[in-house]
């Protein structure tokens, strides 16, 4: 995308399944009650805390809601606190006691750590800058490439954490040139992030440092001697959890200057235009070769952009003259601009999505000119080069990329060296000021590769910026087919196996899905599953309704009131696995990462027969009180609000939490959080991981595993990562019954 990537995208973008968390840090020991039944460990353990019962009734709208666990909800609380080490103590000593286990997190650690990881890049002058975790690294370092092909790593978080905890980069952005980047570092998975310059010649830092900087958004004058950014008030640190986003203010840095110095640019609460939202998130952006600016202005997470546009001279002087160029109501969800123009990618009156330009000095989006029709695939991002537009499309699990010259008509259809994927999302870069395109592309059982378009010679190389990875992946096979839902909808599903697997109807599978915002479950490699392919199981990822991809139809057929789609969606995957022998439900266990909690929640409290075991990792398993947490604000296009009598009933019936029912044999279920989670609050998991444990009649565990040096997953190390990874598939295979896996009696 070029322009404007704004606070919301990000927040948005950050619960997508991109993101996961992977958790593995031990606490110290604490004694509790009996809650569960014991497991068949070899020796005694302690049992998990057992939650204190003090309910809560909410009316709502005639509907009363008892709440047995609202008091952790309160922060913070030592009792609370000892609760969740209680809990993480004892889950991480059941799963250390599988055999196996270990042997599997040697594995998945030493094929993790082979391939280094390549992403968030940028061009910039003759320069191209990304995150880069070196293969064995532990976390990300920002490196620049120059023109001759040398690497310099200018920031190593590794050197920067403190008392304990890790530190991470979240975010960067370059000058035009190159010669400086600004680049945002927190601790600990918090995403409290703190601005810093860098100069890249020099690699000295700067003495500017600008905190409650978390979704900065920064973007740079084109003299590369001051920036714009978004700033959190200093009163979110102290704000109840609700208003924590709220009052985000724009402001201009000069270098060297004071941040309390700062100018004011835009206000959330005064805006210069109209606009009303529950979480407004404003952001400025200056595009290379454009005497304009845009101001992105965006109700919470709706993809949906509302933008204005400004001459970039009065913007610097001081005297911005806005003018509307789109509003949500348009539906553009992203652009590219070149000069004066601006090409924008909307659903309107195409639910596949179509690309329409129109003119940043008079813009007239009603009578914009269509430049690439709506098709039969879905259009997924457009960026802009020098030589033209470059854009992507998908028909199905099938990429493709194309480019519309300057002053072209047709289209050129580039052909990409393997069938796979090229992330909506940072999978296509380009810089207005240059030809040509760098794109990244993957498969399910191809490692992802960076190549460069030439528009000259018309060829797409390699940028060698990845090595190929050093493992022979032709064991390893994936295929698309489709699990038909209750109303008729044919729901596509992706699997990946070994080729050798045996279709015995007894696989172990890993199912997930995901389901909201838009985003789409692509084709991605992960190394990391190997070992459980290695061991016969099958990795099956269902594209249900909610996500993106079909275009904007899906996604609306899984959101507020049509939620329960996403649910039947993922629910009907499983009945075709063992349908067509696939597996068995002694051997399916379903997953869902943070909003993919309302799925995976859903699942196990309306078919708990279906799972025998589950994965809820960060998962947002209660809608109806989620909503009064710091990202709950934002989340209210996407879910709704509990304030709207319309909306109640969906959300009450998309909360997990409150669909637990007391003597139901649930499956076996495996619950993740983060200490410093700003998303998925860490009470979200701890609620639901009580509820389930007092009330499911069927003996089998129920366990939280708590990170107290990570967030939602965003910055976690390598190691944290694979040790997450491992007792998922170890406590997946024990309770599937699987040999090696089985602890003694």
């Amino acid at each position: 995308m070029t322009g404007p990537v704004c606070t919301a995208t990000l927040f948005r973008l950050s619960h997508s399944p991109e993101f996961p968390m992977r958790l593995g840090r031990a606490v110290s020991v604490a004694l509790f009650g009996v809650v569960l039944a014991q497991p068949a460990l070899t020796a005694p353990l302690a049992r998990p805390p057992v939650a204190k019962v003090a309910p809560v009734t909410d009316d709502y709208f005639g509907t009363k809601i008892t709440d047995p666990y609202r008091w952790m909800e309160s922060r913070p609380q030592p009792q609370f606190t000892a609760y969740l080490r209680g809990q993480d103590t004892y889950a991480r000593a059941v799963l250390a006691r599988i055999p196996g286990r270990d042997a599997l997190a040697r594995e998945i650690g030493a094929l993790s750590g082979l391939l280094p990881r390549v992403h968030s890049v940028v061009l910039a002058g003759d320069r191209i800058f990304y995150l880069k975790r070196p293969a064995g690294a532990q976390v990300d370092r920002l490196v620049m490439l120059d023109a001759k092909g040398h690497e310099t790593v200018l920031v190593d978080p590794s050197t920067l954490g403190s008392g304990g905890r890790h530190a991470e980069i979240d975010q960067f952005a370059p000058t035009e040139d190159g010669a400086k980047v600004a680049y945002g570092v927190s601790e600990g998975g918090s995403e409290n992030s703190t601005l810093h310059v860098i100069d890249t010649a020099t690699g000295k830092v700067a003495p500017d440092s600008i905190d409650r900087a978390q979704f900065a958004s920064v973007s740079w004058a084109p003299d590369g001697k001051s920036f714009f950014y978004d700033r959190l008030p200093a009163s979110a640190a102290t704000a109840k959890p609700v208003d924590q986003y709220a009052h985000q203010v724009v402001f201009r840095h000069v270098l060297g200057e004071e941040p309390s110095r700062d100018a004011v640019v835009l206000d959330s609460d005064h805006l210069p235009f109209p606009f009303k939202a529950e979480a407004v998130f404003p952001s400025v952006s200056i595009v290379p070769g454009s005497d304009f600016a845009l101001a992105s202005i965006s109700n919470g997470v709706a993809p949906e952009m509302t933008l204005y546009a400004a001459p970039l001279n009065g913007l610097l002087a001081g005297h911005p003259e806005w003018k509307k160029v789109v509003t949500a109501e348009d539906g553009a969800v992203d652009l590219a601009v070149r000069g004066d123009r601006i090409d924008l990618l909307t659903h309107k009156d195409a639910p596949r999505f179509q690309i329409v330009e129109t003119s940043l000095a008079a813009p007239d989006v009603a009578h914009a000119k269509l430049v690439v029709p709506q098709g039969e695939g879905v259009l997924t991002s457009i960026d802009a080069a020098r030589d033209g537009l470059y854009y992507t499309s998908r028909e199905g699990a099938t990429f493709s990329l194309h480019r519309l010259g300057e002053g072209g008509v047709r289209p050129d259809d580039i052909a990409l060296p393997f069938a796979g994927a090229i992330a909506p999302e940072g999978g296509l870069v380009t810089d207005p000021t240059r030809p040509g395109a760098l794109v990244s592309l993957e498969s399910w059982v191809r490692a992802r590769e960076w190549l460069r378009y030439d528009p000259t010679a018309g060829t797409l190389a390699d940028t060698h910026i990845l090595p190929q990875f050093p493992r022979d992946l032709s064991a390893y096979q994936s295929e698309e087919t489709f699990a038909v839902a209750p109303d008729g909808t044919q729901v596509p599903v992706s699997i990946v196996s070994r080729k050798d697997a045996p279709h015995d109807g007894k696989r172990p599978t890993y199912l997930v899905g995901y389901g909201a915002y838009g985003i789409s479950y692509d084709p991605a490699f992960n190394p990391s599953f190997l070992p459980w392919l290695d061991r016969g199981g099958l990795y099956v990822v269902a594209h249900v309704r909610g996500g993106g991809e079909k275009g904007q139809a899906w996604h609306d057929a899984g959101k507020i009131e049509t939620k329960q789609n996403t649910i039947h969606d993922f629910i009907a995957a499983g009945e075709m696995l063992i349908a067509k022998g696939y597996t068995d439900k002694a051997h399916l266990g379903g997953e869902g990462t943070s909003a993919g909690g309302i799925l995976i929640g859903g699942a196990i409290t309306q078919r708990p027969d279906l799972f025998r075991a589950a994965l809820i990792r960060v998962g947002a398993t209660n809608t109806i009180r989620e909503e009064y947490t710091a990202g709950g604000p934002a989340n209210i296009p996407e879910f709704g609000t509990v304030t709207n009598k319309e909306q109640f009933p969906f959300m009450l019936a998309m909360d997990a939490y409150n669909n637990v029912r007391k003597g139901v044999d649930y499956p076996a279920v495996l619950l993740t959080g983060g200490a410093e989670d700003p998303r998925v609050t860490v009470w979200i998991p701890a609620k639901m991981t009580a509820k389930l444990q007092a009330d499911t009649a069927s003996g089998r565990p129920v366990l939280l595993r708590v990170e107290f040096d990570a967030g939602h997953g965003i910055g976690s190390t390598r190691k944290q990562r694979d040790d997450e990874t491992a007792d998922e598939f170890a406590f997946l295979l024990w309770q599937f019954g699987e040999k090696g896996f089985q602890p003694g009696r």
